[in-house]
């Protein structure tokens, strides 16, 4: 492959910026109980031919392009977001999780519109209608940055996840673009994902009671990859093969890249998305910090329109039978969203779309604290002695450890 172009991002300080304050690292937690060892992989590497490079699957990402200073500047962005937006912004853009899309403010309250016990998480996310009026749909406070968040989001879609998807592309023993052209979708910065800044603060002792520690769900993604930038706080867990939650360390300026529900279902499950976690983290002092931004690129199921019944993408005329991977290894068969669409489609039934399949889990999304649905015999069953999180959406069984 050609070199490719470093971020070169607009300037900070062109006329009627305001000055941002430079964000500085918390801490590093320093506990390594039950820590992660991911591999990581060298983007720059598929600039050259070196076979070697398919050989690594993604798990975390270093050198992609963007500087430990620009992403800092993405940082204090997020940071400056908080700092200032407004209460009247807060009410305008306030989110509408029941519609299926994350689109907007999201309060310290919980995954619902209406407020629940407070849960110290505030959100700002960038869907396509952010970038087409921001006039209108993005806080006051950062229209004059909008540039600059614009550049940074285009450049992790054309970049960054294009040279991700090339290489699964590899891996899969097809086309570099073959993922990029046929699954990815376009349209905007964020195509039909989406970009968000988070904000991170300890919750009352009362809703950690309440919900035993716990954050967030146990989940996968939906969408194809999700990008997470490495923060010095240690609070994101993966689930292992060993059924054991591990944590993800920290390492500057790192991408932490999850693979999700379309991208297993594209691939017959060569490539499963693992569920992420959040739960509380109080080691090295530093409590809960800024995840400033995070970012879900989503699929679009083969013609690159959510629309779509991701059925298509499973069986004859599925243009993932193309691989010579799947055709020689065939699909892999283990419990996971995959081998759920497959029970379905060979049923006879229709399985959600793209579009469907994510909005339905973003409508009914619980907090930990409800406690009617997060229990055994509502949304909890026990399984060989553990506890799991079992939901079923349109059809489709979902089970995740608690």
């Amino acid at each position: 492959m050609a070199p490719t172009a470093a971020f070169n991002p607009p300037s900070p300080t062109l006329a009627g910026k305001p000055s941002v304050p430079v964000w500085i690292p918390p801490p590093v937690t320093q506990e390594k109980h039950n820590s992660a060892e991911l591999k990581s992989i060298d983007l720059s590497l598929l600039d050259s031919e070196d076979p070697a490079v398919v050989e690594e699957l993604i798990q975390k990402v270093k050198n992609y392009g963007v500087s430990l200073e620009q992403l800092h500047r993405q940082f204090a962005l997020a940071q400056y977001l908080y700092n200032n937006i407004s209460e009247e912004d807060k009410e305008r853009l306030l989110f509408h999780p029941e519609t299926g899309v994350w689109s907007g403010y999201k309060h310290p309250y919980g995954f619902k519109r209406h407020r629940r016990p407070p849960d110290g998480i505030e959100q700002f996310n960038w869907y396509t209608p952010e970038w087409e009026s921001p006039s209108t749909r993005v806080p006051h406070c950062l229209h004059p940055f909008i540039d600059e968040i614009s550049a940074f989001c285009t450049y992790l879609t054309q970049s960054v996840n294009r040279r991700l998807l090339t290489l699964f592309s590899r891996v899969l023993e097809l086309p570099d673009d073959y993922l990029w052209t046929h699954v990815q979708s376009h349209g905007s910065s964020t195509g039909e994902g989406f970009f968000g800044h988070a904000l991170f603060r300890p919750p009352p002792q009362e809703t950690l009671s309440r919900s035993k520690g716990i954050k967030m769900h146990g989940h996968t993604d939906f969408g194809l990859t999700i990008l997470l930038f490495s923060v010095p706080v240690s609070c994101l867990q993966i689930w292992g093969r060993d059924e054991q939650w591990y944590y993800v360390p920290y390492r500057p300026g790192a991408l932490v890249v999850n693979l999700g529900d379309t991208l297993e279902i594209v691939s017959g499950g060569a490539f499963q998305g693992d569920p992420p976690s959040c739960l509380i983290v109080r080691w090295g002092g530093c409590g809960w910090g800024l995840r400033p931004v995070s970012f879900c690129h989503v699929g679009g199921s083969g013609s690159r329109v959510g629309g779509n019944r991701m059925c298509l993408l499973i069986f004859p005329g599925c243009c993932f039978l193309e691989s010579p991977l799947i055709q020689r290894e065939g699909c892999v068969e283990e419990q996971g969203v995959y081998k759920e669409f497959k029970n379905l489609t060979v049923q006879g039934k229709l399985v959600p779309t793209n579009r469907e399949w994510r909005e339905i889990q973003i409508a009914t999304c619980t907090d930990p604290t409800y406690s009617v649905r997060n229990a055994v015999g509502a949304e909890q069953v026990v399984i060989e002695g553990k506890i799991m999180h079992q939901r079923e959406y349109m059809g489709v069984k979902v089970v995740l450890p608690v």
